[in-house]
C-alpha cells in the first residue's frame, strides 16, 4: 500500500469509531459548562475573565495543558486499543513494513489530535463570547490573539495526540496507555522539576503555556521545537517496540 492510502486508511479507523465523538462531546460539555461559569460568577470570583487579557491570563494556562493532555489521551487511547483488540493485524498483513504503518498511524492522530483541539479552542471562545453578551463585560481579547489561541491549541493538540500514541503502542493496553500519560503529564513533571534544576522551563504544560502566548519562561521557537521533542522521543520507543515483538499477545 501507498503511504497516501494508509494514512487515509488509518483517518477512516478514527473517524468510524465512537471515540472521536465521545472527546467531542466532552469537549461541548466542558464548553457549556465554561459558559455557565461566566454567566453565573461574580466579579468576587473572576469568571467574567474567562478569556483574559495580557493582565490576567490564569485561565488560558489551563487550556493550553488541558489541550496537550486531552489530545495525550486521544491519542494514547486510538493506538493502544488497536493493539488491545488486534485490529492492527490487518493493517500489518497489509502494509509488512511496520515503520510505515506506524508512521501513517501518527500522523492519522496527529491530525485527530489537531483536529478536537480546534474545535475544543473555538467551542470554548465562542461559549465565552455568547455567554459574555448576558453580563456588562465585553469580549477580553483581540481577534489577532483569539487566532492564536486557536492555532496553539491545534500545534499543542497534534504535538499531545502523538505523544499519547507512543505510549500507547509500548503498553498496548488502554488502561494502562491512558495510566501511563497522566503519569508521564502530570505526576512526573513536578518530580523531575523538584530533581533536576532548571528542567521546570521544559516540562510540557510551561511549553504549551509559551506557545498560547501567556507564559515567557523560554523562547517561543524553543517551546515549539521541544513540544515536538516531547512528542517524538515517545514515538520513535513506541515505532521500536513495534518492530522488535510480535503483535499479537499470546
Amino acid at each position: 500500500m501507498t503511504m497516501s492510502r494508509l494514512i487515509r486508511s488509518e483517518l477512516r479507523k478514527l473517524t468510524t469509531t465512537r471515540m472521536p465523538v465521545a472527546f467531542l462531546l466532552v469537549l461541548v460539555l466542558i464548553a457549556s459548562l465554561t459558559a455557565f461559569a461566566v454567566i453565573s460568577g461574580t466579579d468576587m470570583d473572576g469568571s467574567k475573565s474567562f478569556i483574559a487579557t495580557e493582565g490576567d491570563q490564569q485561565s488560558l494556562m489551563a487550556f493550553a495543558f488541558n489541550a496537550f493532555m486531552g489530545a495525550g489521551l486521544f491519542g494514547a487511547i486510538a493506538v493502544s486499543r488497536e493493539y488491545g483488540h488486534n485490529t492492527v493485524v490487518p493493517t500489518f498483513l497489509a502494509s509488512p513494513r511496520r515503520h510505515r504503518a506506524v508512521a501513517a498511524q501518527l500522523v492519522a492522530v496527529a491530525v485527530g489530535g489537531c483536529v478536537l483541539s480546534l474545535v475544543g479552542a473555538g467551542l470554548t471562545v465562542t461559549a465565552v463570547a455568547v455567554s459574555l453578551l448576558t453580563t456588562d463585560y465585553s469580549f477580553l481579547v483581540s481577534g489577532g490573539n483569539v487566532l492564536r489561541v486557536v492555532l496553539a491549541a491545534g500545534y499543542c493538540g497534534a504535538a499531545g495526540a502523538v505523544l499519547g500514541a507512543g505510549i500507547g503502542a509500548v503498553v498496548r493496553n488502554v488502561g494502562g496507555a491512558v495510566t501511563s500519560t497522566v503519569l508521564v503529564l502530570i505526576i512526573a513533571p513536578p518530580l523531575v522539576v523538584q530533581l533536576v534544576n532548571g528542567s521546570g522551563s521544559w516540562m510540557p504544560g510551561i511549553l504549551a503555556n509559551v506557545v498560547f502566548g501567556t507564559a515567557t519562561d523560554v523562547a517561543a521557537p524553543a517551546a515549539l521545537a521541544a513540544l515536538v521533542a516531547w512528542a517524538i522521543i515517545p514515538a520513535m520507543v513506541g515505532l521500536i517496540a513495534v518492530q522488535r515483538r510480535d503483535v499479537v499477545r499470546r
